[in-house]
């Protein structure tokens, strides 16, 4: 091994204080527009403006077979965390079916601020994102309301807990400031493992071997092989956490607007399989139910994507 190179011990050191100045950047930019977010959510709820927004979706909720509470939870989703929402689902009475709906519809529209302005600096744009996530929320719902009739999804689920309840404007600023330290320390300790994380693995030149591998997967899904790595970040961890890393890529040239643009149509609809899915059968929604249907749409949005692309391409060249 050359002295320029040093030890693999060295190697591993020089990621790591590549990294941290890196990630806490991307920390900090997440935190500004997570904290103010979640307090306005909090001061939302607490007026009782959330609840008569959500009185207006109920018609809409009604047609994919779910109760008019559901669209508190709905909205609640949008603009926080899952765990919120989740906690909005423990007190509510709700079939397997209502609770797998319901569960689709948050994993594809949660924290839509946040990873909406995450996929706009990454290929996509903010507006974009949100309508796609959105829309396909309700699709995915539809599908999914006709689709899940057998007779043991329609038995009721027995899903109890607290809520916390704030009393008054001191006891949303508590709960808000509990929330936002855990979710600082969540980033804290996320986002730098990642960053190290993708410069060891590029500073060893691991990156093109991973991309072999996972290139029948991305070439089922339609997405550029340079997408792997990406993919499997996005599908552990999540586009919040995630992000940090295909920012970094993106400026350093290892992957093209283009591919993130791809990647984040895909993503938009199947993202982090591996924590959400675990958090939602936990409350008794089947598993398969969960993964299937966002892989499929996923699997279509990407599709059409690079269906419009082509006829675009075709146009201009007449």
């Amino acid at each position: 091994m050359s002295l320029v190179e040093g030890t693999i011990g060295q190697r591993v050191w020089r990621c790591v204080r590549r990294a941290l100045p890196k990630a806490a950047r991307t920390c900090l930019w997440l935190l500004k527009i997570i904290l103010p977010v979640s307090l306005a959510v909090r001061l939302l709820q607490y007026s009782g403006l959330l609840g008569q927004a959500s009185g207006f979706l109920a018609p809409a909720f009604s047609l994919i077979g779910l109760p008019g509470e559901a669209a508190i939870v709905f909205l609640t989703s949008i603009f926080t965390p899952l765990y919120a929402p989740i906690a909005l689902m423990t007190s509510m009475p709700l079939t397997v079916r209502q609770l797998t709906i319901l569960s689709l519809m948050c994993l594809l529209s949660h924290s839509l601020p946040v990873e909406c302005a995450v996929q706009g600096r990454t290929g996509s744009t903010f507006v974009g994102m949100l309508v796609l996530r959105i829309t396909m929320s309700f699709v995915m719902a539809f599908t999914v309301h006709h689709l899940m009739l057998h007779g043991a999804y329609n038995a009721p689920l027995a899903i109890t807990g607290a809520v916390a309840v704030s009393h008054s404007i001191g006891d949303v600023l508590v709960l808000w400031l509990r929330s936002s330290l855990r979710i600082a320390l969540l980033f804290a300790a996320i986002v730098p493992s990642l960053m190290i994380l993708h410069y060891i693995l590029d500073e060893f030149d691991l990156l093109r071997g991973l991309s072999r591998r996972m290139a029948p997967v991305m070439d089922f899904f339609g997405l550029p092989r340079e997408c792997s790595f990406l993919w499997l970040v996005g599908n552990i961890v999540g586009l919040s956490y995630g992000s940090a890393i295909m920012m970094e890529q993106l400026k350093q040239d290892a992957i093209s607007r283009r591919s993130c643009d791809l990647l984040n149509h895909h993503l938009a609809v199947s993202h982090s399989l591996l924590e959400d899915t675990i958090l939602f059968a936990a409350l008794g929604a089947p598993w398969l139910w969960i993964i299937l249907p966002r892989l499929v749409y996923a699997f279509i949005v990407v599709r059409i994507k690079l269906l419009v692309e082509r006829l675009r391409a075709n146009s201009m060249r007449l």
